[in-house]
C-alpha cells in the first residue's frame, strides 16, 4: 500500500512538473505529494515536544552542509535547527538518494518550486529553519540541497541511523 501510494504521489508531482515546464505554470509549487508521511524508509514528521536533541546544520555558498555525516539512533526525535550562513537560497531535504535525484531533476527544470514538505527546509539567505524528524528505521537517510547545481556541487550528507537496542 505504501508503495502504490508513493507511486500515485510521484505521478501526480510528475504530472504537474510536465505542466510546469510547458508553462502553464510561471512558478510552481507542491505541498506533501511525496509521500514521505508515509514513507517508513527515512522515517516521519516528528512532535517537537517529543525531540530528544536537537542538531544545528549550517549551509554555505561552498555548496557544503556542516555536518555532513550525522549519526542518531533509531526511534530517536531529532531538530535539526538549519541555517543559511550563505548568500544564495538553500535548502535541507531528507529522503532515499534515489528520491532526492528524482526531485533534483524536477527542481532544475522548475527552478521557483516551492515546498511545503515536513521533510525539508528552504531558507534565504541568512534566515534559520527547523526540520523535526523520527528515525523510524535503522539504515541510512541522505539529504541534499536541491536548488538547480548545488547537489550536482556535492551540497548532500546522510544520517546514519543505529539500529535501537533491544
Amino acid at each position: 500500500m505504501k508503495h502504490t501510494l508513493r507511486h500515485i504521489a510521484f505521478t501526480a508531482f510528475s504530472a504537474f512538473a510536465a505542466l510546469a515546464a510547458t508553462g502553464a505554470s510561471a512558478a510552481g509549487s507542491h505541498a506533501g505529494g511525496h509521500g514521505h508521511d508515509a514513507d517508513a524508509a527515512i522515517g516521519k514528521p516528528g512532535v517537537a515536544a517529543k525531540a530528544t536533541r536537537t542538531i544545528n546544520v549550517d549551509m554555505t555558498d561552498s555548496m557544503r552542509f556542516t555536518p555532513a555525516d550525522i549519526s542518531v539512533k533509531q526511534g530517536e526525535t531529532v531538530r535539526f535547527v538549519v541555517k543559511n550562513s550563505g548568500q544564495l537560497k538553500h535548502e535541507l531535504v531528507l529522503g532515499t538518494e534515489q528520491e532526492l535525484k528524482e526531485h533534483y531533476e524536477a527542481m532544475k527544470k522548475n527552478p521557483e518550486m516551492e515546498h511545503a514538505d515536513p521533510n525539508m527546509v528552504t531558507l534565504a539567505a541568512g534566515k534559520t529553519g527547523e526540520i523535526v524528524w523520527q528515525f523510524t528505521k535503522a539504515g541510512k537517510v541522505d539529504f541534499g540541497c536541491l536548488q538547480p547545481g548545488h547537489y550536482d556541487a556535492g551540497m548532500k550528507g546522510a544520517v546514519k541511523v543505529a539500529k535501537a537496542a533491544k
